[in-house]
């Protein structure tokens, strides 16, 4: 069981700067600014001190937090608001980013059809743009190879963040994504944590 307090020691909450957005002059869906000022200061992009024993590139996500760390160089890590799976469709573990998709297709699984029918429509996938629920990125989990079926990704529902709105999924505001995306390559380390750990 990975421990909550032993992998996020060392985490600082000053704020020592703002992170700057990618620039993303080819995207073919290019996003508007975010205004951040909609969201609880926690959930908001910010470079916090980290003195913890995870090596730079490593993501932590403190489920319980509701917040996404990017361990960086310099004792910093990069923090931004995420959210979380509902009761019963959480989940924590780690894994490795075994793939990454720009603006990528979505394929609802055959539970959540049968949970929302209305969703059948799209079971053969719905292609990426500003209408599909992962966003502008997607960041696949892999375990031993194989694809858990979990992602971190962005979303259409932006006022999400911070609250246990997913089916298990990592979701980040899109603009977020997008910077996580630019930063962390395939093979890198993510760790989720479970709540009360």
């Amino acid at each position: 069981m990975l421990n909550r307090r032993a992998i996020l020691a060392g985490l600082g909450s000053c704020l020592i700067a703002r992170p700057a957005f990618a620039d993303a002059a080819d995207d073919p869906y290019p996003l508007p600014p975010f205004d951040y000022s909609k969201l609880k200061p926690q959930f908001r992009p910010s470079v916090v001190q980290y003195t913890g024993r995870q090596f730079p590139g490593t993501v932590i996500v403190d489920t319980a937090a509701r917040q996404i760390y990017l361990v960086v160089e310099g004792g910093s890590a990069i923090r931004w608001g995420c959210a979380v799976g509902k009761d019963g469709f959480r989940w924590a573990g780690q894994a490795d980013v075994g793939r990454k998709v720009m603006w990528p297709r979505w394929t609802p699984p055959k539970e959540m059809i049968e949970r929302h029918p209305e969703k059948a429509k799209w079971a053969n996938g719905m292609p990426g743009g500003y209408d599909n629920p992962l966003g502008a990125r997607a960041l696949y989990l892999f375990q031993n190879g194989n694809d858990t079926l979990y992602r971190i990704h962005g979303t259409t529902e932006p006022m999400s963040i911070g609250t246990n709105a997913s089916s298990g999924c990592i979701r980040m505001i899109s603009q977020d994504v997008i910077e996580l995306y630019r930063r962390v390559p395939v093979g890198s380390k993510v760790i989720v944590l479970a709540e009360g750990t």
